[in-house]
């Protein structure tokens, strides 16, 4: 698959094959690397073994020639290889009705190390699966422009069929139903003052009439929080396209040091049915497109990307997909601890090549 990435670099004076270079970027991201200059080192403490199996006869690439080629690669072209691969890899094409709601979050982020012509940090948009937070698609916001022109763009390789498209209130936009229903999914869609009116008729609808039909507790980062979410079917007279559901939950979030608490109520709209998902099926779509934002923490803490000073070309989207396809294959094999992984990789990188399957 990294071997059919389109090559920038002219044809006279290559020394290394464009998939071994991007393999042993991935085997050094797999242990920590977090630099081009970290990738170069790796490869020159790298063993005999380790060398044969990422196919360097002799000599190992620097940190010049890493920095180039990740400058001037075909972005579009990097997340749609290896999107697709990891989208065969990460989910079961088969699925059967009665299987659980596969979630795919729209969420945008960015890469506060970096920089653009425009002076302005990289923002990348990525469709992540819920379960295993494998990014499966990306693409870059267009300076001068926000991630709404992106979406259509970033799912338009990925077979929707069966999933649900879950995104904050930015995307609660008419022209992305369209598309997302015109392939045969489903969405679930947060919504707030972008859309005035329907947010206004969410609001006085008479929730009050509704039983509490979902409650969940999570601890994490300081803190401990209660949701409470309530359902309503609504069709017809929604005042958005193929919305059947109207959600509303109550977020009671206490800091757990200083006792603080803080309540907020958010609503939401679904093209599912009551028959094709429950309240409880609908409280766990929304808490799984949220806790996608473990993805983000682990790139900004575990791999320091705000704090990456690579800025030149496409280098820092580069990086940013090969820690996203990083963290996908580490959850696939079955690591919840994204910094033991990476431990383990870094003291035994013959054990990255066989998951990767490089010793073929």
């Amino acid at each position: 698959m990294l071997d059919e990435v389109p090559d920038p670099r002219r044809v006279r004076g290559r020394r290394y094959r464009i998939g071994s270079l991007l393999a042993l970027c991935l085997v050094a991201v797999l242990g920590g690397a977090k630099s081009v200059t970290a990738i170069a080192r790796f490869a020159t403490d790298s063993s005999p073994e380790l060398r044969e199996c990422l196919r360097f006869t002799s000599t190992t690439p620097n940190t010049t020639t890493l920095g180039r080629l990740l400058a001037r690669l075909d972005g579009n072209a990097l997340d749609d290889a290896i999107g697709a691969w990891l989208g065969r890899y990460a989910t079961d094409p088969v699925h059967e009705p009665g299987d659980p709601l596969r979630g795919l979050a729209v969420d945008g982020k960015a890469v506060r190390g970096s920089r653009t012509d425009t002076g302005k940090a990289v923002h990348l948009l990525a469709a992540t699966l819920h379960t295993s937070q494998t990014v499966i698609s990306q693409r870059q916001i267009q300076a001068k422009s926000n991630e709404i022109p992106a979406f259509a763009p970033l799912l338009e390789r990925i077979d929707l069929r069966g999933v649900v498209v879950t995104a904050d209130a930015l995307h609660t936009q008419r022209a992305h139903t369209g598309r997302v229903i015109a392939a045969r999914s489903h969405y679930l869609l947060v919504v707030k003052g972008n859309q005035k009116k329907l947010r206004k008729q969410l609001k006085t609808l008479p929730w009050h009439e509704i039983p509490l039909q979902n409650r969940t507790t999570a601890t994490g980062h300081g803190r401990r929080e209660v949701r409470r979410l309530k359902v309503r079917t609504v069709q017809p007279g929604l005042l958005f396209p193929h919305a059947v559901q109207a959600i509303e939950i109550k977020r009671r979030r206490t800091n757990r040091k200083t006792g603080k608490v803080q309540t907020k109520t958010v609503y939401a709209i679904t093209s599912l049915t009551p028959d094709q998902a429950n309240p409880s099926q609908l409280a766990e779509l929304i808490e799984n497109h949220w806790s996608v934002e473990a993805l983000h923490h682990v790139r900004d803490v575990t791999y320091g990307e705000d704090a990456s000073q690579i800025r030149t070309g496409t280098a820092p989207r580069a990086m940013a997909t090969m820690r996203n396809l990083a963290i996908g294959l580490m959850r696939q094999a079955g690591w919840t601890n994204i910094s033991a992984a990476i431990d383990h990789y870094r003291s035994h990188p013959e054990y990255a090549t066989a998951m990767l399957d490089l010793t073929t």
